[in-house]
Parts: structure tokens; C-alpha cells; sequence
């Protein structure tokens, strides 16, 4: 075991979704959609504090009822244009005791391996990494478009089938599920990323985010086939 920092996991969970009213807090599998991250982050032990960063009432209910610290975040970084840095930058802002390491979850991303977050803390300590992040392969065949023509991104003549794509030709996308970062990374970039960054590699199956309701249901039902997997 690593000799414990003062590490510490932000939730941001605004209100004001458009795409799903209280998005933060809609009910999946039983449990508000923010509970989930939380419980997440409850497994680690190398976790001092989790702090939910919100502008909503009904939010910081659901934090304070899952024993989590509540950051009230003022509604000027808190619209459809406010950026999770900024609201990152309030919280740190906030805090007497600044933290060493800071572990960011996403809580529209309620599904995420039963691995250990502390390995994974562990191996950004450990590789003395500035800025992680969770990617997730992608067996798509990437194209960019440059003004009226279609560029492939792979060799289509000779195609392969998903399935023989190898190890060095796959392509990862951010997840967007789990990053983390030094105090003095984020005071220097002003940026979850930056320096040397590290990662963490999540199955397909844990690449969704919730967007509207259509992932809702997909997420709902692609969480069901995981625990059957896993039974």
C-alpha cells in the first residue's frame, strides 16, 4: 500500500439539465443517478473527502443523504455554458486544506468496473503521472471530412473485421468517467489534463454517458446485461 496523500474526489452536479429534467438525480437502477459515482468513490480507502459540487437544493439532499460534503456552487458558473473546470477551480478555491491529488467522477457515467480505484490512484502515484484518465477502445473505423471530401482514418481496401483489429491499431476514445490530477497540474493548466498523463483502460461497455433519454434506457438495460454477466 502506498503511503497515503491527501486525496480527495469531486462530483460536479449541476442542476438545469434541458435534455433531462434533474438529470443528476433521475432514478437509475434504483438509486438517484449521483449516487452511484458516490458509492464509487466510497470503495476507495486512499479517499479523505467526496465533494459535490451543485447549484440545486434537491442535489445537495441527495449528497448530504449519502453522508458526502456539499459545495454550493454560484449560479453564474453554474448555466449550460459553465465548464467543469470552472467549477472545479470554485471548490479548490474553497478549501482551507488544499488537497495533494484530486479524483474527478462524472456523474452521468454511472457504470464503471469493479476494479479497484485505489489501483488505479495507486498507479498514478505510483508513475508519478501529473493527469490520468479513463479511455475506452473503439472498434469503429474512424473518417474526417475536409470541406466537401471524406478522408479515411484507416486503409479501406484491405479492411479488417472488427474482431482481428490489432492491439496497436485500436483507437480509444475519453470516456469521460474517471479523471485524475495533481493540485499543482490543475493551478498550472487550469485544466483536469496536462503534464504527464496517464490512463486507465475501461471495456467498451463502460464508454456511455448519460445525454438524453434514449441512453437512459440503453444504459438501464446494458447495466442489467453486465450484472448477468458478472452473476
Amino acid at each position: 500500500m502506498i503511503k497515503k496523500n491527501h486525496i480527495i474526489c469531486i462530483i460536479p452536479a449541476r442542476g438545469g439539465s434541458k435534455s433531462i429534467p434533474n438529470k443528476n438525480i433521475i432514478n437509475f437502477r434504483g438509486k438517484p443517478l449521483l449516487t452511484h459515482s458516490i458509492n464509487y468513490a466510497k470503495k476507495s480507502t486512499l479517499i479523505s473527502n467526496i465533494y459535490v459540487s451543485t447549484d440545486d437544493d434537491k442535489i445537495s439532499k441527495v449528497g448530504l443523504e449519502n453522508d458526502v460534503n456539499i459545495i454550493n456552487r454560484p449560479k453564474s458558473i453554474s448555466g449550460d455554458t459553465a465548464t467543469t473546470e470552472s467549477a472545479i477551480s470554485h471548490l479548490l478555491e474553497n478549501l482551507t486544506d488544499k488537497p495533494d491529488i484530486i479524483v474527478l467522477l462524472q456523474a452521468t457515467s454511472p457504470l464503471r468496473p469493479e476494479k479497484n480505484i485505489d489501483s488505479i490512484i495507486n498507479k498514478f502515484i505510483e508513475n508519478k503521472y501529473d493527469s490520468l484518465l479513463s479511455l475506452s477502445p473503439s472498434h469503429r473505423f474512424f473518417w474526417e471530412i475536409n470541406n466537401k471530401e471524406a478522408i479515411p482514418k484507416y486503409d479501406f481496401l484491405n479492411r479488417p473485421r472488427r474482431q482481428d483489429i490489432e492491439e496497436s491499431d485500436k483507437k480509444f476514445v475519453e470516456n469521460g468517467s474517471l479523471y485524475i490530477f495533481t493540485y499543482e497540474s490543475f493551478k498550472k493548466n487550469n485544466n483536469r489534463l496536462g503534464g504527464k498523463i496517464g490512463y486507465v483502460v475501461f471495456d467498451e461497455e463502460f464508454s456511455y454517458e448519460i445525454d438524453n433519454y434514449a441512453d437512459l434506457l440503453f444504459l438501464e438495460a446494458l447495466a442489467k446485461h453486465i450484472k448477468s454477466k458478472n452473476d
